[in-house]
């Protein structure tokens, strides 16, 4: 028993004000890394003494390809992780995020019947944070007033996901002209990324990650539960509501433009817990570099692994998530026969 206590606190994160700031120079040093590789590295890669001139084939690429694609990854990983955090502290399960409850597939459906109904009409990103916004409610009323478990959750989220991935294909069969390019946003991936495309989502992700921040001190008092939270003067309805209403800024604006991309708010959360602790005012910023680095790093193996062919990053994700997302359901099951 003895081991095994030495054994864990071997493994805990930093508490001190300068180990956490160690730990977000060392992410932002990561994030710089993934971003000159992912501007670096392709089906064709590119020399950096070649972009210096500012003319030629390897200027157009890094202009209008692989910048936009670097900007689109980052920002949606970041986004990404950083919903994760908060639905995680909002429905307190570490094994929810967007994609687990289906605020992904609710952004990717309004998103889709956006363009199908009102095409050029209808901005994708508020669309986006619509369908997300109301997912996350909904799930949120499940675990307030019926009472779920946390394991229940998680399967109401799981029939919510599959209803309304059935309405997107539903959508794409229904509207084939207006839905083309769907297959690709279902996947998740940037090929194809414009910077105008990604710059409609930046208001709403700024908004989304400065409200995150925002709350971070609230939801360290509601980790300590639902009643002590009250005693120490904290309004947790409001408090959940607005984390709530950032995660879906965060995830419907990243789905808008970056489609279906699993497990960056499972995944991420979890790391970055493991690096810096759960005080959410060093977890946030520490999930969005994090996010950020994952999804750009993902995004360069899906490039370079077939090259010159090309992997949507959804698939990259998926094949790391998966195996992860076990990993959680075995340990949580050894915790519970443990106890």
């Amino acid at each position: 028993m003895k081991y095994l206590q030495n054994s864990s606190t071997r493994s805990l994160p930093p508490t001190s004000a300068k180990g956490r700031v160690s730990v977000l120079f060392l992410l932002f040093l990561l994030l710089n890394l993934a971003t000159l590789l992912s501007l670096r590295f392709g089906s064709q890669p590119l020399a950096f003494d070649e972009l210096l001139s500012g003319t030629g084939t390897a200027y157009t690429i890094f202009l209008y390809i692989r910048w936009p694609r670097t900007v689109a990854a980052l920002l949606a990983g970041g986004a990404l992780a950083t919903a994760g955090v908060l639905i995680q502290a909002v429905l307190n399960n570490s094994m929810a995020s967007p994609n687990v409850i289906g605020v992904n597939a609710s952004a990717a459906f309004f998103a889709l019947l956006a363009v199908s109904l009102f095409p050029g009409k209808v901005p994708l990103a508020p669309a986006a944070f619509l369908g997300a916004l109301i997912t996350a409610l909904f799930i949120y009323g499940l675990a307030l007033r019926a009472g779920l478990s946390r394991s229940s959750l998680i399967l109401a989220g799981i029939a919510v996901s599959s209803i309304l991935n059935a309405g997107v294909d539903a959508i794409s069969l229904l509207f084939p002209d207006e839905s083309i390019g769907s297959t690709a946003f279902l996947l998740g991936g940037f090929s194809g990324i414009t910077i105008k495309r990604v710059g409609q989502a930046v208001p709403f992700l700024s908004v989304g990650f400065l409200l995150a921040l925002f709350l971070a001190a609230e939801l360290n008092i509601l980790q300590l539960g639902e009643e002590s939270a009250i005693s120490l003067g904290l309004s947790v309805k409001r408090t959940r509501f607005l984390a709530t209403l950032a995660a879906a800024l965060l995830a419907g604006s990243a789905v808008s433009f970056a489609g279906l991309l699993g497990f960056v708010g499972l995944l991420v959360p979890h790391m970055a817990r493991r690096l810096i602790g759960r005080d959410h005012r060093w977890l946030i910023p520490a999930s969005a570099l994090l996010g950020a680095s994952f999804v750009l790093l993902c995004d360069v193996l899906s490039r370079i692994l077939f090259a010159p062919y090309e992997l949507p990053v959804g698939i990259v994700m998926s094949l790391l998530g998966g195996p992860f997302f076990l990993y959680l359901l075995l340990r949580g099951k050894r915790r519970r026969v443990n106890d």
